[in-house]
């Protein structure tokens, strides 16, 4: 999805009342599966839309966001290596790391605190 489509549709689950939390890389070192500015929308019923890259960076990014849509309901500034299964997956990882910015959206754009 195209950052234009991410907020079209960040936009109208907002007006229909359905909870979710953004996340935005907003930095890299070395390999990644995305750069700056992917992002993904992640609803409190776990539906995704777009990506950050997939894997378990992409799944850390998920759990973030649903914490901080059920739980904190406070923004989170996630950094996340990609080397740690270097070895145990057989060299399919990048090895690079990723900030990401997991940012909550309740509908009506409702208290975060």
């Amino acid at each position: 999805m195209t950052p234009y489509e991410i907020f079209l549709k960040l936009a109208a689950l907002n007006a229909a009342g359905i909870p979710a939390a953004l996340a935005t890389v907003t930095g890299t070192s070395g390999s990644t599966p995305r750069g700056a500015g992917a992002k993904m929308i992640v609803c409190a019923d776990g539906t995704i839309y777009g990506s950050v890259g997939g894997g378990c960076g992409e799944n850390r990014a998920r759990s973030a966001a649903l914490r901080s849509l059920l739980a904190t309901r406070a923004p989170e500034l996630l950094e996340i290596s990609l080397d740690d299964d270097i070895g145990t997956k057989g060299g399919d990882v990048c090895g690079g790391k990723m900030w990401i910015f997991v940012e909550p959206f309740p509908p009506g754009g409702g208290s975060r605190g």
